[in-house]
């Protein structure tokens, strides 16, 4: 009995993470809903900086909006650390940089729902001016945050991103 525990410990320890197929299959179904709900999320936004609505509507809807961008990202990064790290060369940093990548779009999302839950709706050209940088300032922290695919090398996890369904 202490014997087969002990095999069964070492073979634990000895087990490797999920092959390269197996963890892009993971990833992309971790980020295809995260990219409709971001992608829903933008074009709402866009709609509501032009929409005919008072400060205090824009500002609930807006607030709503990059919560749940927020919540989305959080949700991505968190399914892509179950996914694993992949048995790849330096595959501790590839799934590092996919997670570190969702945890900066999830908090620049955070900043953006406080700016605008902070915003005064009293003179509606402030707020939309408020609205506006914050917009702008999200946006430069969104594509700051993006992922550094130029040091993800792996031919193994190249092919199977380009190979698994749920990366099509």
């Amino acid at each position: 009995m202490v014997l087969a525990t002990l095999v069964l410990l070492v073979a634990a320890c000895g087990s490797s993470g999920p092959s390269p197929r197996a963890w892009a299959a993971s990833v992309c179904s971790a980020l295809t809903p995260w990219r409709a709900e971001i992608s829903k999320l933008t074009s709402s936004t866009n709609q509501q900086m032009t929409a005919q609505t008072t400060p205090a509507q824009a500002k609930e809807n807006l607030v709503r909006l990059f919560g749940g961008a927020e919540q989305a990202s959080e949700t991505a990064r968190e399914k892509v650390e179950q996914a694993g790290v992949p048995e790849v060369e330096h595959g501790e940093e590839v799934s590092a940089g996919f997670r570190a990548s969702l945890a900066s779009m999830r908090d620049a999302y955070g900043r953006a729902r406080t700016a605008i839950d902070g915003l005064a709706t009293g003179e509606a050209s402030t707020f939309y001016d408020g609205v506006q940088d914050t917009v702008e300032t999200l946006q430069q922290e969104y594509d700051a945050s993006a992922l550094d695919t130029s040091r993800l090398d792996s031919e193994e996890l190249k092919r199977a991103f380009d190979e698994v369904p749920e990366c099509r």
